[in-house]
């Protein structure tokens, strides 16, 4: 990705993508993270002169390195089976409370702190864990670090007092020695020594960090985002994490944001489901789907779309049908009334995440800001809007990109000081779109169907 940010202009130039998802080989699930790396290079050449380059990516998972600097195999993907189980071992040495209240993150079976406890024997001959982004990084520049909003991603991370949770990861078997330096989003980490020295910046380099940087709230309004694409990060942005007991019930999490701010926010399963369902399918055509679908009959069915079984690649359609039986409802029968289902669900499942994010934060927002990818979804969007029962303000898509952007530009001089000033460059620049609540339907009944 090329871009240009700066005084009354922010654009992408150009987006070059290309196909990354895991890689079954045998027992084990794994990205394919040379291949990533090899891509990643290919689109800053082809970017062509630039002034920076900044990573971002998905969060918890990582490559260990050896005391040479050598990649140890493959990053496991985090959909492996690998941590199963492991989230209880874990409570016996360490207990949920205990856990919640130095790192604040929500309990999610793949965090990076379980899968390291899932790999013991790795862990004894590996001399440092780099997350993805800095493990790119890393080839890129040969400088070691963890960039804070991704580590505190891990559930390693003490986020009141903003390291390492050192204790702790040596409560859990997890040698200490793996935890890099930390570095904050806005540092230079090095020059790219294969691409004539360009500086490399540390972003916000959990996606979602970045994503909510090119957030478009106007200043002082009370906001909530969701960060939508194959996950929804859905919540509420706080100056401080909320570490109550009523936080810890709600499973919610307390992740590190740009300029020291907390995304206070639960992982809603996302556009995962409507992704695995159109593989399933393999030739649906997602358009043609969605317009059948907004025809289709309101919340004639709806599932628990965070529900373990969504969480593994495999056949969404047959997993709904059996869910709806589950809870005495008729499984939808066509196309488009399995996209229905899921897309009723979704907004379903962001207006629960929403109402429990006031209910335990005691904060109110007025509009929700719908940024990444699932802000293409119009009929998402609107069913957002209504379930929510506040306007939707849908865009920028490319918000981690943009997001991206804006802080390496702050890195490099731009008078760029703050939060609202990035977030207002966005508003000046980027398209977005408005749905208002329509009242049609009963969401508090259809919830009422859920487990």
């Amino acid at each position: 990705m090329a871009g240009t940010a700066g005084p009354g202009r922010l654009d992408v130039e150009e987006i070059r993508r290309f196909p990354n998802g895991g890689v079954q080989a045998g027992p084990v699930l794994y990205w394919d993270v040379l291949g990533l790396y090899r891509e990643t290079l290919a689109g800053i050449r082809d970017a062509g002169a630039l002034d920076g380059i900044g990573i971002d990516s998905w969060a918890v998972d990582y490559g260990l390195l050896d005391e040479s600097g050598a990649l140890l195999g493959n990053p496991v993907h985090h959909r492996d089976s690998r941590t199963e189980g492991v989230p209880e071992k874990v409570a016996a040495s360490v207990s949920d409370r205990e856990l919640y209240d130095v790192t604040g993150l929500q309990q999610l079976p793949f965090n990076t702190l379980y899968q390291l406890v899932s790999e013991q024997d790795r862990l004894t001959v590996a001399r440092t864990m780099l997350l993805v982004p800095d493990l790119l990084n890393y080839w890129l520049t040969g400088e070691i670090g963890a960039e804070r909003t991704n580590a505190s991603t891990t559930q390693l991370y003490d986020v009141r007092a903003r390291t390492w949770a050192f204790s702790l990861a040596s409560r859990v078997g997890i040698p200490p020695r793996l935890l890099p330096p930390l570095r904050d989003p806005g540092t230079v980490v090095g020059v790219a020594r294969e691409l004539s020295g360009v500086p490399v910046i540390a972003v916000g380099s959990h996606d979602t960090a970045s994503a909510v940087v090119a957030v478009p709230a106007e200043p002082g309004t009370n906001f909530a985002y969701i960060s939508c694409g194959t996950w929804s990060l859905a919540g509420l942005e706080l100056p401080e994490p909320e570490l109550g007991d009523a936080a810890l019930a709600a499973n919610f999490t307390n992740e590190g944001g740009v300029d020291g701010t907390i995304r206070f926010l639960r992982n809603v399963m996302g556009l995962w489901v409507l992704s695995e369902t159109l593989r399933t399918w393999s030739r649906a055509d997602l358009p043609d789907l969605l317009a059948a679908a907004a025809a289709a009959p309101a919340l004639a069915a709806v599932v628990d779309i965070d529900a373990p079984a969504f969480l593994p690649p495999g056949d969404m359609p047959a997993r709904i049908a059996a869910a709806c039986r589950a809870t005495g409802q008729r499984p939808p029968s066509t196309p488009a009334e399995v996209v229905r289902c899921i897309v009723d669900s979704l907004a379903l499942a962001h207006r629960r995440t929403l109402r429990t994010a006031v209910e335990v934060s005691g904060r109110s927002f007025d509009v929700v800001h719908i940024v990444g990818g699932g802000a293409r979804n119009e009929l998402l969007c609107q069913l957002t809007a209504d379930a929510c029962g506040v306007p939707v303000l849908a865009g920028p898509v490319e918000a981690a990109a943009l997001g991206n952007v804006l802080v390496q530009a702050r890195a490099l001089g731009e008078d760029l000081p703050d939060l609202p000033s990035m977030r207002a460059l966005v508003r000046e620049t980027q398209a977005l779109r408005r749905y208002t609540p329509t009242g049609h339907a009963d969401w508090a009944a259809a919830e009422s169907r859920l487990p």
